[in-house]
């Protein structure tokens, strides 16, 4: 008899299948799929038969660091302090989230150690959400299983921020999680594989080990822009077609910042990666 479920996790050729009768099957792939070139994807939807995955569904969206299929929300987790936030690494996170089509929220954990809606006001119109909590204190943790339930998210940020934390409140399981190195306030890398961990409201949760260190050098520098929604405003309005928005004059969305409708860090996020996007040659791009 056939079962439609999702993979939950793969280890040693063998996958994992949470199926619609709530239990979990280790299968294997058909052997088809190989001569197809096709590899099975943590988050596939898949028809199993006698532990066999006899079908793996169209997917909506695929992450390829970690391969990741169907995710439909990514989650920037930044910590308040210790480590200070990085606004280009989650600008970077943000613009590889929106290539692959993909939901992109903000999540300010350790809230109780700094107060920063600065923070909040540079994304508040960049991402779809902001959300503040505490997992030391327990603040926020309803408000974010609420924004995940029926989703597949996905948790991405520098270690040491308390991803490993939050997932462990919101998904009623321990977690192995890491302490913050003293000496360079990072965190030390704690995650060894991927897997999909379910919810009691539905839905599913996973960290992102190794998504923190994607590059953007498969974008045309020319179309970054599109990669920032505050500056769709200003398509067509500059004074030269294809301004690349750094240096020419009368250019909108030079305007657009002087009049706080862009946030200076995320323009220092675009003009750093536009540079970096100039020296990568064509062919090099993927």
């Amino acid at each position: 008899m056939n079962m439609t479920g999702i993979i939950i996790k793969g280890i040693g050729g063998f996958y994992y299948v949470k199926a619609a009768d709530n239990n979990v099957y280790e299968c294997r792939a058909r052997g088809l799929f190989r001569r197809d070139g096709i590899t099975p994807m943590i988050g596939d939807r898949v028809d199993i038969s006698d532990n066999t995955i006899v079908k793996i569904h169209e997917r909506t969206t695929m992450l390829t660091r970690p391969p990741v299929a169907n995710v439909d929300t990514l989650l920037l987790v930044a910590a308040a302090a210790e480590p200070e936030p990085n606004t280009l690494l989650l600008d970077k996170m943000s613009i590889n989230a929106r290539q692959c089509g993909i939901e992109t929220m903000l999540c300010i954990n350790k809230s109780e150690l700094a107060d920063r809606h600065d923070l909040a006001e540079i994304y508040e119109s960049a991402l779809s959400c902001v959300i503040f909590t505490s997992a030391k204190e327990g603040r926020g943790i309803d408000e974010l299983r609420e924004l995940l339930k029926g989703r597949v998210t996905a948790f991405a940020g520098l270690s040491g921020v308390g991803k490993s934390t939050l997932l462990s409140l919101i998904t009623n399981r321990s977690l192995e999680t890491g302490s913050v190195s003293e000496k360079i306030m990072r965190g030390r890398h704690t995650t060894r594989h991927v897997e999909l961990f379910a919810l009691d409201e539905g839905g599913f949760v996973l960290d992102t080990p190794g998504f923190s260190s994607l590059e953007t050098e498969n974008i045309d520098a020319d179309k970054l822009w599109e990669y920032f929604p505050e500056m769709a405003q200003a398509q067509g309005r500059c004074r030269f077609r294809g301004c690349s928005h750094i240096n020419e004059p009368d250019c909108y969305v030079k305007k657009l910042l002087e009049e706080g409708k862009i946030k200076p860090s995320r323009y220092e996020s675009y003009k750093e990666i536009y540079g970096r996007l100039k020296l990568v040659k064509k062919w090099e791009k993927k």
